[in-house]
């Protein structure tokens, strides 16, 4: 009873700091300018109704209706809620101790996971796609702890576990060879074609939304390298199968220029990271019709960090080898209009920062709507929800931020959200000076 008593008070707590204020049945919000991605405009002083959780009608402001409250935000710019599609949110935040996988329990890493759910809703992201975690399907668990009310968090994607090669990038490496890793961190290790297929059909049916294939080595696991190749072309095929057959889709952590031409080439529909991408693989991704997901802030807060805090040596050196490459190969995909989702590897860096890479994106040739629209239509599109998330129009889910100033003049006002709102429900309202 103690400890049953004990889970529930830390849930309880885990929900406290947001406070969450139901939608009546139809209200409308005010914008003062509207940020409309889909069409790549910005529309001032629209009027928009939400019923049922989702935008049924944006119109020009005319004076209040009669049917349902109104909130004020005349004097703020509204867009959609953002999207970040590479985020670890389940897991703790990275540290210098390659060890701390192993530091929690199963118990205490849901309410970590919990916590940093709330951290990024409050931050203005109200979709995710979660890229991974070391104990398998923790992300599923939170997704539906979400989607039932719960936990207050984020519409998440989730992969639920890693599928990797033995001493891969998407492994617990660096220990004692006598340490044994639990098998629930190794779900989806994979030796071979036939062994693919089995794992990855595991990990779909236990509630994946797609799957993530660690193609190359890993800046930040230690004894592999980024520009190695780690799977098989035969070997992402047969992963890519699996997802066709369930009508989804694999996405590839691939740093190598070798790696990213082999994994778009065996059919998956988004690299991670692309650090080391070469001319002749932006050429094939831009045919392809394939995704870049490239988290070009990343690099500076592991030099940063990882520097004073004494991250190890090997993880350091291959994040300068990788840094600026990968804002270059970035800034030809632009160039070449290769398809660009935003994406940011937090958890590598504390959750709820999620928006300080989008002035990098436009520092590296992206337009300050094509930051934005990277964050809501692109990254919708990557997942096959445009009809339902990153947009602001009749039909789409009422999932809206409300920002001061502009940020087609400054993308970095983003990173200070004042409103969130999520299904027509608000979980967060600052009040700002004239609001």
């Amino acid at each position: 009873m103690i400890l049953r008593s004990t889970l529930a008070a830390a849930a309880l707590l885990a929900t406290l700091p947001v406070q969450a204020w139901a939608a009546p049945e139809v209200s409308y919000v005010r914008a003062g300018r509207l940020v409309d991605p889909v069409a790549g405009k910005v529309l001032s002083d629209r009027l928009i109704r939400i019923e049922g959780g989702r935008i049924t009608a944006v119109s020009a402001w005319s004076g209040a209706p009669a049917d349902g409250p109104v909130r004020d935000w005349s004097g703020l710019t509204v867009l959609p809620g953002l999207i970040d599609m590479h985020t670890h949110i389940v897991d703790q935040e990275q540290t210098e101790n390659i060890a701390e996988p192993l530091l929690t329990s199963a118990a205490e890493q849901a309410y970590i996971g919990a916590a940093h759910a709330r951290t990024t809703l409050m931050a203005g992201f109200t979709s995710v796609r979660d890229v991974g975690t070391w104990r398998a399907f923790g992300d599923v668990a939170l997704r539906d702890a979400i989607d039932k009310g719960l936990v207050a968090g984020p519409r998440m994607s989730v992969a639920g576990a890693y599928v990797t090669t033995p001493g891969g990038g998407g492994e617990v490496t660096g220990l004692a060879p006598d340490v044994v890793i639990p098998a629930e961190m190794r779900r989806g290790l994979v030796e071979d074609v036939a062994d693919v297929h089995r794992k990855t059909r595991d990990i779909l049916v236990h509630g994946a939304d797609f799957l993530k294939l660690i193609a190359t080595g890993a800046v930040l696991t230690v004894g592999t390298e980024p520009g190695q190749l780690e799977l098989s072309r035969e070997e992402i095929e047969a992963a890519v199968e699996e997802a066709g057959k369930r009508g989804t889709y694999a996405t590839a952590h691939a740093h190598g220029a070798e790696g990213i031409k082999v994994a778009v080439r065996a059919g998956v529909r988004s690299i991670e990271h692309g650090s080391l991408i070469d001319d002749e693989g932006i050429a094939l991704m831009k045919a392809r019709g394939a995704w870049l997901v490239a988290d070009i802030y990343n690099g500076d807060y592991i030099d940063e960090i990882g520097t004073k805090n004494g991250w190890p040596a090997e993880t350091l050196r291959k994040n300068r080898e990788t840094t600026d490459a990968q804002r270059e190969g970035f800034r030809k995909a632009v160039k070449a209009g290769v398809r660009i989702a935003y994406g940011t590897d937090a958890g590598v860096y504390p959750h709820g920062l999620n928006a300080r890479q989008l002035p990098y994106m436009v520092r590296y040739g992206m337009t300050p709507m094509q930051a934005i629209q990277s964050a809501t239509t692109s990254a919708a599109m990557l997942m096959g929800k445009e009809k339902d998330v990153g947009c602001a129009q009749a039909g789409c889910y009422a999932d809206l931020i409300a920002v001061a100033g502009d940020p087609l003049a400054d993308v970095g006002v983003l990173a200070a959200v004042a409103k969130v709102m999520k299904g027509g429900v608000i979980y967060k309202d600052e009040v700002l000076p004239g609001n």
